[in-house]
């Protein structure tokens, strides 16, 4: 009896194997992560990246190009750009981040609550945020700004309150589902309270894909924060912040291009970067991305 011989792979059957095995985000997951980190430190250190003090400018570098001393030149002040977009992380992230909190915050306790309070609150909630996703996002903050007035606190607040109705309807669904299932039947049925079964199993289920939307939403909050303080309504000079630089930065186009140019690439990227991590993360949640293969011992 003659033995049979098993040809042996070649290259092309064992690629794929191999890239499914390296890890299940794809590289520009992994950009974006990175970009993300370094915002991060930015935030948290500025000291750390940037090379000058940001509000301190000499009058006889007004207006420099982009070089070695000042890698993204100066503004009209002599100020150093690239240190206060580094700078400018941190205000502008607190309003992206702020905003984003408060919405999750509300939006999860209204929609619990619309979704386990009864059909005349449930009608009630639900009415109100049709009523708020009426306006668009932007003029919505706008007039809480007008009501509230200027500053960082209330655009944040505003901005918040402009993204609290997605939030409610996501988690009102989500809870819907979670009140449905088998062990909060249970729960009832061994007559825990409603607040009990509310606190241990409706709000702790429905949080996951509120989280994966409030990713989402920061990059929103961002654009947000950055177009009020475009228009004078956010953080108030000499503090650096990425929309306020947009703004003073648009005067000068014509002579300092930088002026405005890597503000606006630092929201961009920004914005960017937290798109991809959380469309990515949603990707995940929802399971739409294959599963890594594992191979036997």
């Amino acid at each position: 009896m003659g033995l049979t011989t098993v040809p042996r792979p070649t290259w092309p059957a064992v690629l794929p194997r191999r890239r499914r095995r390296a890890g299940t985000a794809p590289p520009g997951v992994w950009v974006a992560a990175a970009v993300l980190a370094l915002i991060a430190v930015a935030v948290v250190w500025p000291d750390l990246l940037a090379t000058h003090p940001p509000d301190r400018g000499d009058p006889a570098d007004a207006l420099a190009p982009p070089g070695l001393d000042h890698l993204f030149g100066t503004d009209q002040l002599g100020r150093d750009v690239y240190s206060r977009v580094v700078h400018g992380a941190r205000p502008s992230l607190t309003i992206g981040l702020g905003a984003t909190g408060i919405a999750v915050l509300a939006g999860s306790l209204l929609g619990v609550l619309a979704a386990a309070g009864g059909r005349v609150l449930d009608e009630l909630i639900m009415r109100v945020s049709d009523v708020f996703l009426a306006f668009p996002g932007l003029l919505l903050s706008l007039l809480i700004v007008a009501v509230l007035g200027t500053g960082t606190l209330n655009a944040t607040l505003a901005i918040g309150a402009s993204l609290v109705p997605g939030f409610v309807r996501l988690a009102r669904g989500q809870a819907l589902i979670v009140r449905n299932s088998d062990y909060v039947r249970t729960a009832v049925t061994l007559g825990q309270r409603r607040a009990a079964i509310l606190g241990r199993h409706v709000l702790p289920n429905a949080l996951p894909p509120l989280l994966v939307l409030a990713m989402i939403n920061v990059g929103t909050a961002v654009i947000a924060g950055s177009s009020l303080s475009f228009l004078g309504l956010g953080p108030k000079p000499p503090t650096p912040e990425w929309g306020a630089m947009l703004s003073e930065g648009r005067d000068f186009l014509g002579i300092a291009w930088a002026l405005a140019v890597f503000p606006g690439l630092a929201v961009t990227s920004t914005v960017l970067a937290v798109n991809v991590v959380g469309r990515w993360l949603q990707r995940r949640f929802e399971g739409r991305l294959p599963r890594v293969e594992r191979s036997g011992r």
